[in-house]
C-alpha cells in the first residue's frame, strides 16, 4: 500500500543551504536561520499577480519513493500544461536569501574616532497515461471523477473531483492510499468549495530513466480569485505541530494573512558574541522562535522577511536572477505586452516583492486554511540579530576607562535580551560572556539622603 503524505499544500522539506556568505555595506553577514533548522518543515513558493498563481511545492521525503504520494486541494481544474517539475535549488536559494541572519560589527579604538546576488524548465516531456476504464468506472460509482492523468517528469499525477468525502475516501483506500482517521470532515469542506484534488505519486521507471535520486519540486499554475493555502489536511495525521514557510513573490507589496494575525519577527536586537558559531546561532534562533510561538499561543503567522528583490542589509545570499524568478513562476518579468522569453534580460529594477512567512501550526490552533492578501506596503524588513565585537587592541586614554564600563553594561543588556528572547538561564549566559553577576547600566548616582546626617 502507498503511504499517503497529506500535506499543507506542499510536501515536507528541510533544506541545507550552500550559498556563499556575502558581506554588505552595513555590517557583515555571519550566519543565517534557514528552514533546515526545523524538523517537519514544509516550504511553499507562491508567485501571484492578479488572480494568477504559480505554486512550487518541494519535498524532502527520505523514504522509499514508491511509498510517497501528495494530495493537494486546488481551486480549479488543472491541465497538463499547468504542471511542471522544477529545480529544488531555486527553493534553497530563496530560503537562503530571505532567512533571518546574524550580522557582526566591530567596536573601534576608544582612543580614536572610528568610521565605519516563467516557470520555464518544462524540461522533461510528458507521456499521456492511458486511462484504465475499469478504474474510471469504479471511481464514477463512488462519485469520484478522474478528470485528468499526466506523467510529468518523475511523477504520475491525477486530477480528481468528488461528490462527497465518503466516496473519495473509499476510492483512495481502494487504490492503495492510507487515509488517516479524521480526514472526512476536512475533505468535505473542500468538496463543498468545488475544489479539485491534485494527487502525485512517483513513477519509479521515469525516475530511474531521468537519473534523479531526490524528488524535485512540483509546480502548478492556476487562475482563481482565491489567494489561499490549504493546511488543514496536513493536521489530520500529523504527529505534533508542523512548521510551514511560505515565500510569496508579488508585484505590489507585502503579503499577510487575513484570517490570522501576521506579526513581524523581533529584529535588530543586540546579542552576545558567543552566538557567532553557526550551530550556536541556529540553536539560539530555534529557541527564540519557540518563545515567540509560546507568547502568541501558537495563533500567529510570523513575518521573517519583506523587501524588493535585490535588497538586503546585509545579504545572506545573492538575489535571485530573472531566470530563477521566471522558473519559480514570476511570469510578469519582461516587457509589457510581450511574451516572456526563456532567457530574457532582467528589467531594472525587478518588479518583484518578496515576503517570507513562518508559522507553526496544529489542528487546534489553526482550524482554518491560510488566506492571504497582497498589500501596498513595500517597506523593507528582515529578521536580523546584531553582534558587536569589543575592541581588544591597546587603548591608553581616559576614554578607554569609560568604554570598559559601558562595555560591561552593554554585555549585561545583551545577556538579559538573550535570556528574554530564548528562555535560557540568565546566569548561564552571564557565565559564558564572562560576567560575574549583574552589572549596572552605569555609575550609580549618589543617594540624595547621603549628605543629611553627616
Amino acid at each position: 500500500m502507498t503511504r499517503i503524505s497529506i500535506l499543507t499544500a506542499a510536501a515536507c522539506v528541510a533544506l541545507a543551504v550552500s550559498a556563499t556568505p556575502a558581506s554588505a555595506f552595513c555590517g557583515f553577514y555571519v550566519a543565517r536561520a534557514d528552514a533546515a533548522l526545523f524538523n517537519k518543515a514544509s516550504q511553499v513558493v507562491l508567485a501571484r499577480d492578479g488572480d494568477r498563481t504559480v505554486i512550487t511545492m518541494s519535498s524532502d521525503y527520505k523514504g522509499d519513493p514508491k511509498e510517497f504520494a501528495m494530495v493537494v486541494p486546488v481551486p480549479t481544474p488543472i491541465q497538463r500544461g499547468q504542471i511542471n517539475v522544477g529545480d529544488r535549488a531555486l527553493v534553497d536559494h530563496l530560503d537562503a536569501y530571505t532567512a533571518p541572519r546574524l550580522v557582526e560589527y566591530f567596536d573601534g579604538n576608544p582612543c580614536a574616532r572610528a568610521d565605519l546576488k516563467a516557470m520555464r524548465e518544462m524540461a522533461v516531456p510528458s507521456a499521456a497515461v492511458a486511462q484504465d476504464s475499469a478504474s474510471a468506472q469504479r471511481a464514477r460509482s463512488l462519485g469520484v471523477t478522474i478528470e485528468a492523468r499526466y506523467t510529468v517528469g518523475e511523477y504520475d499525477i491525477l486530477i480528481l473531483s468528488a461528490q462527497d468525502s465518503t466516496g473519495l475516501e473509499a476510492w483512495l483506500r481502494g487504490s492503495g492510499y492510507r487515509i488517516p482517521a479524521g480526514a472526512s470532515s476536512v475533505l468535505t469542506s473542500y468538496i463543498r468549495q468545488n475544489m479539485r484534488f491534485f494527487v502525485a505519486k512517483v513513477n519509479l521507471a521515469e525516475q530511474a530513466k531521468l537519473g534523479f535520486s531526490t524528488l524535485r519540486p512540483i509546480q502548478v499554475a492556476y487562475e482563481s480569485p482565491k489567494f489561499m493555502l490549504p493546511i488543514r489536511l496536513g493536521t489530520v495525521n500529523a504527529n505534533g505541530p508542523q512548521e510551514l514557510y511560505v515565500y510569496t513573490l508579488t508585484r505590489k507589496g507585502r503579503v499577510e494573512t487575513t484570517n490570522y494575525r501576521t506579526v513581524k519577527l523581533r529584529t535588530d536586537v543586540e546579542i552576545p558574541t558567543f552566538v557567532k558559531d553557526p550551530k550556536e546561532f541556529g540553536r539560539m534562533y530555534r529557541a527564540t522562535f519557540d518563545e515567540h510561538v509560546k507568547r502568541e499561543q501558537m495563533s500567529t503567522v510570523f513575518q521573517e522577511y519583506a523587501g524588493d528583490m535585490g535588497w538586503c542589509d546585509p545579504c545572506a545570499a545573492d538575489p535571485l536572477s530573472a531566470d530563477e524568478l521566471r522558473e519559480l513562476g514570476v511570469f510578469w518579468i519582461g516587457r509589457p505586452g510581450e511574451p516572456v522569453p526563456l532567457r530574457a534580460p532582467l528589467p531594472v529594477p525587478q518588479n518583484v516583492f518578496v515576503t517570507r512567512l513562518h508559522v507553526r501550526y496544529d489542528r487546534a490552533h489553526f482550524p482554518e486554511d491560510l488566506v492571504f492578501q497582497e498589500t501596498g506596503d513595500r517597506t523593507n524588513f528582515q529578521g536580523r540579530f546584531v553582534m558587536r565585537q569589543p575592541w581588544t587592541g591597546p587603548a591608553d586614554c581616559p576614554e578607554a576607562e569609560t568604554y570598559a564600563r559601558e562595555l560591561r553594561a552593554r554585555q549585561e543588556r545583551e545577556a538579559q535580551t538573550l535570556a528574554s528572547m530564548t528562555g535560557w538561564s540568565l546566569d548561564e549566559i552571564r557565565r559564558r560572556i564572562g560576567l560575574g553577576g549583574p552589572v549596572a547600566a552605569g555609575p550609580r548616582p549618589t543617594p540624595w539622603w547621603s549628605q543629611i546626617w553627616k
